[in-house]
Order: C-alpha cells, then sequence, then structure tokens
C-alpha cells in the first residue's frame, strides 16, 4: 500500500515468462570483486546508526527546544524520553528494516508512526502525572515528523534509488518450482529482487526466459556447488534462490548451503506457502527441524474491535462532513433522469447474510429489465457483469462511477454494521451461487466500501485477479494496511482508472 506485501496483479509490460527455449550454456566470463558485492549488500546495515541518529536527533533536538520555550518542567528528559520512544515506535514497526529504496516508508506510514508515538507519550505522561501542556507537547512532536518525512523522500530521490543494492538472483530447482518462481518474480515490481539466470535440475525443457547457464544433475553430485557458484559468477548473482523438490531436498540441499555460504553466495530456499504476510510467519526450530509457524488471520481481538470502532466513526464523520456533496450529488441525478435517487440492491455480507446496499443510481430507473438481454456483451471472464460501454448508465451516472461518488451512500450501510471502510467487493446473490469454495472465503469478512481491489485496477481487473487480491485482503489484513489502502484510494478515485 505503499503496503509491504501486498499482492499487485500482472500487467501485459511486466509479463516475461513463456514459451522459449533453453538458452546455451555459459561458463563464467567475469570475475567479480568478492568484497565490493559484499558492500553493496550489506549498505543498508551501514546506514542503519545513521538512520536512527536522525531520528533520535531529528525529535529530541527540536522538542527539547520547544519544550524549554513553553516552559515545561524538565525538558530535556521529557525529549530524551520522547526521542526513544520515537524510535521504539519505528523499530518495532519495521521501519528500520532491510528494504529497497522504492519501498521506503511514505508519507501516511510516517504519520501512522507519529500518532502511535503521540498516543504512547499521552499514556506516560498520565502514568507519570506530568504536569505538561498538551498542545506545547504535540507541537514538540512535529518536527519528529517533518525529519521523518524528509528522510524517506531522500531515500525516494533517483540518485539514491541508484545506490540502493538490488538482490540479483539465481533461481535453482526442477524446472517447474523454477518455472513458477521466475514467473511470480518478473511479473510485479514492488520487491527488490532481479532474475538474472536460473539454473535447473535435470533434463526438463524451462518455459520462461531466463538464461540458463547450467544444468544439475537429477541426482546429487560432487560439482553441484561449482556449478551455482559459476553461474553466480557468470551473471553477477549475490542470492541464491533454491527452489526445493524431490530431486533437490534434504541432505543434498544442505551441503549446497555449506558450500554456497563458504563460497559467499547468500542462499534463501523458497517456502512452499504463498500470499501470506511476514508478519504472520514466525520461523523456529524443534529436534532439527526448521519450523515456520503461521499465525492466523486476524478475526477477533483488539484490531477487529479497533477496525470496527474506525469504521463507524469514520462513516459517521464521513456524512456530516460530505453532506453538501451528498445533496448536490443527489438533485443531479434526480434532475437529468427519471427515477429515484438512490438504487437499492441485496449483496451478500459477512458469512453470506445478505443485505441492502446503498448507491446512488447510474443507470437508468428499469436497468435490471434490459440486463437478461445485454449477458453477451459481459466483458469480464467470471460471475460479475462489467460492460465498459453499457448502454443503461446514465450521463451523470458515468460521470459519478468514473469518480466514485456513487459509491457515497455506502456509508451508511458502514455506519448500520453491514460493510467496513475496507474490505472485499460486495458481491450479488447470484455471483455467489456460482462461487467455489475458495471464492466463498472472501466472505469471512465484512465487504469494504474501498478495497485492495479497487486501488489495483477495479474493472479492468479479471475475475481471478480480483478474487487474489481479495483473498490476500481477507488473510492478511490489519488496521495499519486499511489506513494504506484508504490512502491509495484517493489516488485511484483520482486517476478514475478501471471505473465504469
Amino acid at each position: 500500500m505503499g503496503l509491504a506485501g501486498a499482492p499487485r496483479p500482472r500487467t501485459a509490460s511486466n509479463r516475461l515468462c513463456g514459451r522459449a527455449s533453453d538458452r546455451p550454456p555459459q561458463g563464467p566470463t567475469v570475475q567479480r570483486d568478492r568484497s565490493a558485492r559484499t558492500t553493496a549488500r550489506t549498505g543498508t546495515g551501514r546506514r542503519l546508526p545513521f538512520v536512527v541518529c536522525t531520528d533520535l536527533l531529528g525529535l529530541g533536538v527540536p522538542g527539547w527546544l520547544v519544550l524549554r520555550a513553553g516552559a515545561q518542567p524538565s525538558p530535556a528528559t521529557a525529549a530524551t524520553t520522547a526521542a526513544l520512544v520515537w524510535c521504539c515506535v519505528r523499530a518495532a514497526r519495521g521501519r528500520y528494516a532491510r528494504r529497497p529504496a522504492d519501498a521506503a516508508p511514505g508519507a501516511l506510514t510516517a504519520a501512522g508512526d507519529w500518532l502511535l508515538l503521540i498516543g504512547v507519550v499521552a499514556v506516560l505522561g498520565t502514568a507519570t502525572r506530568a504536569p505538561v501542556d498538551p498542545a506545547t507537547v504535540v507541537v514538540a512532536l512535529l518536527p519528529g515528523l517533518l525529519v521523518a518525512l524528509a528522510a524517506g523522500g531522500v531515500r525516494r530521490l533517483p540518485w539514491s534509488r541508484r545506490r540502493s543494492a538490488v538482490r540479483r538472483v539465481l533461481v535453482v530447482g526442477e524446472a517447474a518450482g523454477v518455472d513458477r518462481a521466475v514467473r511470480l518474480l518478473t511479473s510485479r515490481s514492488d520487491h527488490g529482487y532481479r532474475v538474472v539466470a536460473a539454473l535447473p535440475v535435470g533434463t526438463a525443457a524451462l518455459g520462461c526466459e531466463a538464461p540458463v547457464p547450467g544444468r544439475l544433475a537429477p541426482e546429487p553430485a560432487d560439482d553441484d556447488a561449482s556449478t551455482v557458484l559459476g553461474a553466480a559468477f557468470a551473471y553477477e548473482a549475490d542470492l541464491a534462490l533454491v527452489v526445493p523438490g524431490t530431486r533437490l531436498a534434504e541432505e543434498r540441499l544442505r551441503r549446497l548451503s555449506w558450500a554456497l555460504h563458504d563460497g559467499g553466495l547468500d542462499l534463501s530456499v523458497l517456502s512452499h506457502l504463498s500470499e501470506i504476510s511476514e508478519r504472520r510467519v514466525r520461523p523456529s526450530s524443534a529436534a532439527g527441524l526448521t519450523l515456520l509457524h503461521i499465525a492466523p488471520p486476524l478475526r477477533h481481538g483488539p484490531q477487529p474491535a479497533l477496525k470496527a470502532a474506525v469504521d463507524r466513526a469514520g462513516a459517521a464523520l464521513g456524512l456530516l462532513a460530505l453532506a453538501p456533496l451528498l445533496l448536490a450529488v443527489a438533485v443531479a441525478v434526480r434532475l437529468t433522469s427519471a427515477g429515484p435517487v438512490f438504487h437499492r440492491q441485496v449483496r451478500q455480507g459477512q458469512h453470506n447474510r445478505p443485505f441492502t446496499m446503498w448507491k446512488f443510481r447510474t443507470m437508468v430507473a428499469d436497468a435490471e429489465r434490459h440486463r437478461a438481454r445485454l449477458a453477451a456483451a459481459n466483458e469480464t471472464d467470471g460471475p460479475m457483469f462489467k460492460m465498459r460501454r453499457d448502454p443503461r448508465v446514465t450521463r451523470v451516472g458515468r460521470l459519478l462511477r468514473r469518480s466514485s461518488l456513487d459509491e457515497l451512500p455506502q456509508l451508511f450501510n458502514v455506519l448500520r454494521g453491514d460493510m467496513s471502510l475496507v474490505g472485499p467487493r460486495p458481491p450479488l446473490p447470484d455471483e455467489v451461487s456460482r462461487y467455489d469454495e475458495r471464492e466463498l472465503r472472501r466472505l469471512a469478512v465484512k465487504p469494504g466500501l474501498t478495497g485492495l481491489w479497487q486501488v489495483s485496477g477495479r474493472s479492468d481487473l479479471s475475475w481471478q485477479e480480483t478474487v487474489s487480491l481479495d483473498l490476500w485482503y481477507v488473510d492478511n489484513w490489519s488496521v495499519a494496511t486499511d489506513m494504506g489502502l484508504m490512502a491509495r484510494t484517493l489516488r485511484a478515485v483520482t486517476d478514475g482508472r478501471g471505473a465504469y
């Protein structure tokens, strides 16, 4: 979302996998400076003390000056405590974790951290009964946010992105696993991994367009390590991504890891789990086994309760703030076409419970009667019905759809508890009747006024892409994710892409 781990649909321009013959094997042609490669790989780690010091001083020094100017008690102690809390909040939320420059925390992320800081400081002030002025404290903490925003902006500058190390990946494994890994890594650009070559096990042909500098024997061989290291040197790879399989598992994988690490090449092992946010995964070990504990999706506890509170409060504030706009849209709909202002439609909500959803009417009054004769013109590949040039849409309705203003009455549904501000698209009953078990999982949470489907292309998405996005949200949502999606929604609404 600007959101970590969230999937983005593929586009025609970044699909690199297709049927192609393997390229002829070639040996190493470039001898790299190993020390230079190590420096590039660890550059982010070397910058960490500087980043932490920036946060400490960026909040602590201005905070001390403001508190002292405001005649607050113990300004140095208060500013130091606030600066330490700021760094703890940033660290706890993963802001100091290694990431490509393109994935640097954005303005909304920094603002979320800062609001959390305000809450923690307020709790500490109440617990210690500190006689400080709340307004002065907020002003004292504001420079920390501004410094964090400036630092994030610097990381996005072109020269900063060029200096950031992108992992050059050599994918190793059986053909089917290599094809899948290469296809997924090259279909998206929201990560720091660039596939430079593939090294299949056995003689099966690859179906992706990746250089093949060699192959590993079907059975464990003495030259496994030299083959992988030679391919890595030939293509300047600094990471071997191994896809485990029946021919590359257990002892063979273990010995290969020893040799690769001794040879100075980083190693990652691809898990067969997919579409799981990294925050839900916790590694551990038992009896020599490496275990991955997968936390269940958020269904109960503080975060769902906070989400419900934010939904109701946000809907109420939205209806109050947007009341003049809602009135203007209602008048426009009523004056430009015959029929009611609102369109009420039964949709399926959480746990497949039906509810009545409200929208501004964007079609002619008898639109449902004409749907059957337009069925052959459906432009989607799933149970949804979508037409880019639907003749039933009115002129004002087309404008409302492009700007998403027709969705605003759904704030009443959010206030009633039928919907959430963020969630999957609310489906029609006849769509749900054709769902399979996988698609029914979309109904495990409340449908949303906006969601991943809206910020990722809306009606331009295929049905399977829509389902994949919704399922990712169902399993990996969090309040922080919701905040990021609401921010991205503003950009998507302004863009208007996929809205028809």
